[in-house]
């Protein structure tokens, strides 16, 4: 199957969009409440140190939040092991992608109204095409 091919599934598509805005939702809130901790007590860490806190804590949040949802649909275990088996690449890689924006943009780990739209687009844009890639593969979605 060629890769344009592949890629060119509207429905798919819209189920990773909304996967990716589950994975936001619960990435913001651990990453953006460690950054604002920081930013807020004047702590002063490397920015390396508070990135890699935030992205551990957006993971987590994100993975409580999907398994969550996914309740819905099944039993504890395989909500969880559902949330984390789905959705950790794309986790990374939205984590990463806000934090860099973060960093691009702030000069380190601060945020403030104008860069955070920014960082959340960025992020909820750059999970997308792994959750398409899953979804299409392995027929799951958290919605």
């Amino acid at each position: 199957m060629s890769f344009i091919i592949f890629f060119n599934n509207k429905n798919t598509w819209v189920s990773a969009f909304h996967n990716s805005f589950y994975c936001l939702i619960g990435c913001s809130i651990g990453d953006f409440g460690t950054i604002l901790y920081f930013q807020l007590r004047s702590i002063e860490w490397y920015t390396w140190q508070i990135m890699l806190l935030a992205i551990i804590n957006g993971i987590v949040t994100s993975i409580i939040l999907e398994t969550i949802i996914l309740l819905k649909r099944m039993r504890l275990v395989y909500a969880f092991k559902t949330a984390l088996g789905m959705s950790l690449i794309s986790m990374l890689i939205m984590e990463t992608i806000m934090n860099m924006v973060d960093i691009v943009m702030m000069g380190g780990a601060f945020l403030s109204i104008e860069v955070i739209p920014i960082i959340l687009i960025s992020g909820w844009i750059a999970a997308a095409p792994y959750n398409y890639y899953r979804i299409k593969k392995y027929d799951i979605s958290c919605h």
